[in-house]
């Protein structure tokens, strides 16, 4: 429990799937360089992969209004976590911070489809050949049904927000491929999740 820190804002889920995440990230990041993290949310996983990877820099990022909550959970990181910036997705004319490969977990899913095409549109500018971009989240696939659990968690979405859902993974690659991307890895990982790894193309 957050019983430390009761304003800091907690996930229980982040400590849930940090471990699996870090097993991933371990073997697609680079050994040093910058990160950058779309979608930091709590904060809580950018204090702990940052801890986990001392020569990389990284860099948090979230809509304005969560970047307290993120400052707040950088006070237990180490200098190589650095402040975070505030970044939309939906943004007009979106251009990401300088850095050697993305991670965006849990966010997909949450913005409308539009932040995925602005996501690989500004990554394939930015990042250069051999570097990645790291997902993580639930997704659909056109050869099985989707998950009961994850069909019902697409429905509470769709309800809060008719633009979010569980992205296709079809799609989702399609659109990462016309920008440079090519799929490296696609790893199941618990609770029905995937970690989806792509990386761009010479």
């Amino acid at each position: 429990m957050n019983v430390s820190h009761p304003e800091r804002p907690y996930a229980i889920a982040c400590d849930r799937n940090r471990d699996p995440i870090l097993a991933v990230l371990r073997e697609c990041l680079p050994v040093k360089g910058r990160v950058l993290e779309i979608g930091s949310g709590t904060g809580q996983h950018a204090a702990y992969f940052s801890s986990a990877f001392p020569n990389l820099d990284w860099l948090p990022s979230d809509l304005p209004q969560h970047l307290a909550g993120i400052s707040l959970w950088r006070q237990e990181a180490g200098q190589n976590c650095l402040a975070p910036v505030g970044l939309n997705l939906l943004s007009d004319q979106l251009q990401l911070p300088q850095a050697d490969a993305i991670v965006c977990i849990n966010t997909l899913h949450i913005v409308a489809w539009q932040g995925t095409h602005q996501l690989f549109t500004a990554a394939g500018r930015m990042l250069s050949p051999g570097q990645t971009v790291y997902l993580y989240g639930p997704y659909r696939y056109a050869d099985r049904p989707l998950e009961p659990s994850n069909e019902q968690f697409d429905q509470w979405l769709k309800a809060r927000d008719p633009a979010s859902g569980i992205r296709n993974f079809e799609d989702l690659s399609r659109i990462a491929q016309e920008q440079g991307f090519s799929l490296e890895a696609d790893v199941p990982m618990p609770a029905n999740n995937r970690s989806l790894i792509f990386r761009r193309a010479s």
